[in-house]
This record gives structure tokens, C-alpha cells and sequence, in this order.
């Protein structure tokens, strides 16, 4: 923390906490920001690897945004090279640490999600992300639909497309992004037949942001008639 804070910009931190939205009513209303840049702080985690879950969950339970996310870049760093149950054991912290609401903003989760929970769940059941993105809370539902991404990357749609009914009628921002971005790299690395025929189903269904992210990389024509269905 300390090591953090001495490195922070006072000038930087005014203008993190404008652009993810720290004002009343905002998505990250109260976050707060010491001004370190992203790679500045993976460069300072590289000093830290093997402080222990409890260190990492200390980090976690920190107000300051950076606090949060070094924790959550040492996290994904321990997780990769750990083995058994202690694999295991760094999964349940940062679930844990998602259901007290402490990943609670979309670099928190977008940097953490498939990197933990996702990878973890390949070659077993997806249920824990149907679980997450039936989840009411905003970050939640985020962890749950971007964790899918861990399967989309091996080429499998499933687990998307199982999350997708629980969100199709999100209008949030943050959330129609991701399930657009997530059907987006679905065409691109599962089928664009995939990604077709989905749409062909539910494009009239979905908002308007997530259609338009989920086409973005289809022909324009393709992409222009499908977006003509909203």
C-alpha cells in the first residue's frame, strides 16, 4: 500500500476518478484513486509475488482503487502458478472477495474474471458463472458473463450462450458491453455461425449497445441488417 501510494499522481487520480465514473449516482460512486498507471503497478506487483491470499485479500478490502487492482494482478499471477488445492484456495478468495463487492468496477473484473474464475472452470462444470451473471449486482453479473471468456478463447460458446439468457434484458452499460463484446469474440475465435445464429434469434431482443458490439467486426452489410432489427 505504501509502496503504491508513494508512487501515485495527484493529477492522474482527478482524472481516473472522472473516467470510471467515481460521482454521485455514478457506477463507481466513491471509488477512490491514488493515481498509479496500470503498468506501473504491474511492474511494483512483480516485487510482491508470494505475499500469501491473506496479504491479497488485505489489498482487497483497501477504498483506493489501485489497492484493488495490484491485488488483483498478484491474484491472477498466483493462481496461474499454483497447483491442487491450492489452486483451489485462490479461486474461493477471489469469489469471496467478488461476493463482499470488492471487485467492484469493470478493470477489477474484465483483468480478473476469465483470468481466475474462467480458467478454473474449464473442464468441469460452468454453473458458478450461470450462478454469478443471475446475479442482480452489477459487478457480479460482470464477473459471471466475462468469465466465459476462459471457454470462448478454446473455441467453446457453450458457457456464453448459457449466460445469455440471463442477461439479454440487462440495459445496463457496463453489462450490455460485455455480453456484446463476449458474443463479438465468440464469432470470431467459436464461428461467425455462432455469432449468426444467435443473432438470427435474438438480435431484435437484444439493446442496442450490445448488438452493436457483438456486429462490429461483421460486413457491413451483414452488420447493417442485423443492427436494422432494434
Amino acid at each position: 500500500m505504501a509502496a503504491l501510494d508513494a508512487a501515485g499522481n495527484s493529477d492522474r487520480a482527478e482524472k481516473s476518478a472522472r473516467f470510471f465514473k467515481t460521482g454521485p449516482g455514478e457506477y463507481g460512486e466513491g471509488d477512490v484513486f491514488v493515481g498509479v498507471s496500470v503498468p506501473d503497478q504491474r511492474t511494483l506487483a512483480r516485487q510482491f509475488r508470494g505475499i500469501g491470499r491473506d496479504e491479497v485479500a488485505r489489498l482487497l478490502a483497501s477504498d483506493v482503487h489501485e489497492h484493488r487492482l495490484t491485488a488483483l494482478v498478484l491474484a491472477v499471477w498466483e493462481f496461474a502458478h499454483a497447483t491442487g488445492v491450492e489452486r483451489d484456495a485462490w479461486v474461493g478468495m477471489y469469489l469471496e472477495q467478488v461476493r463482499a463487492g470488492r471487485v467492484n468496477n469493470w478493470d477489477l473484473v474484465d483483468s480478473s474474471a476469465e483470468q481466475i474464475v474462467g480458467e478454473w472452470l474449464v473442464g468441469q462444470s460452468y454453473s458458478p458463472l450461470l450462478e454469478l451473471a443471475a446475479d442482480d449486482d452489477l459487478w457480479r453479473r460482470r464477473v459471471g458473463i466475462i468469465g466465459t471468456f476462459a471457454f470462448i478463447r478454446r473455441g467453446d460458446a457453450e458457457p456464453l450462450l448459457a449466460v445469455a439468457p440471463l442477461v439479454i434484458e440487462d440495459r445496463r452499460d457496463l453489462i450490455q458491453k460485455a455480453y456484446g463484446w463476449m458474443l463479438r469474440e465468440a464469432g470470431k475465435r467459436c464461428g461467425t455461425e455462432v455469432l449468426l445464429g444467435y443473432l438470427d434469434e435474438h438480435a431484435a431482443a437484444m439493446g442496442r449497445t450490445a448488438l452493436s458490439y457483438a456486429t462490429e467486426h461483421l460486413d457491413a452489410e451483414v452488420r447493417a441488417k442485423y443492427r436494422a432489427r432494434r
